[in-house]
């Protein structure tokens, strides 16, 4: 993790675990992808890429409005782009874009956020 991220002050939504996991997950999404075929590039690689980032922007987002109404919409919306990516790793994995270890490394991040944005949406 480079120096500069690492010192930047903690803020709300980075204080949270479901967003720091969200945040991990993109950032491996990003990572995984750069492997894809070129021929890709607008295609499952750019579609997987904005799923996934989608995810801890809605948090931020939602964070960042006026009331838990606000946040809980963004959060669902979070939900929905969890599912759109971890659909997309299962094909990709279908198409051997990605290893079976790395297919399960990130469904496994997948399943874990998935279970806390739940939790979150719920105790909001």
């Amino acid at each position: 993790m480079p120096l500069h991220y690492r010192k930047m002050k903690e803020v709300g939504y980075k204080k949270l675990i479901v967003w720091q996991k969200a945040d991990e997950f993109a950032y491996q999404i990003f990572i995984a992808t750069k492997n894809f075929p070129k021929k890709e590039i607008y295609g499952i690689t750019s579609q997987m890429r904005r799923a996934a980032l989608s995810v801890p922007t809605n948090i931020v987002e939602g964070y960042g409005r006026q009331g838990k109404n606000e946040l809980r919409q963004f959060v669902n919306i979070a939900l929905g782009s969890l599912a759109e990516v971890r659909y997309l790793l299962d094909f990709s994995l279908r198409l051997e874009y990605l290893t079976v270890e790395k297919h399960k490394e990130l469904n496994d991040l997948g399943v874990e956020i998935g279970k806390l944005l739940w939790k979150f949406y719920k105790s909001l």
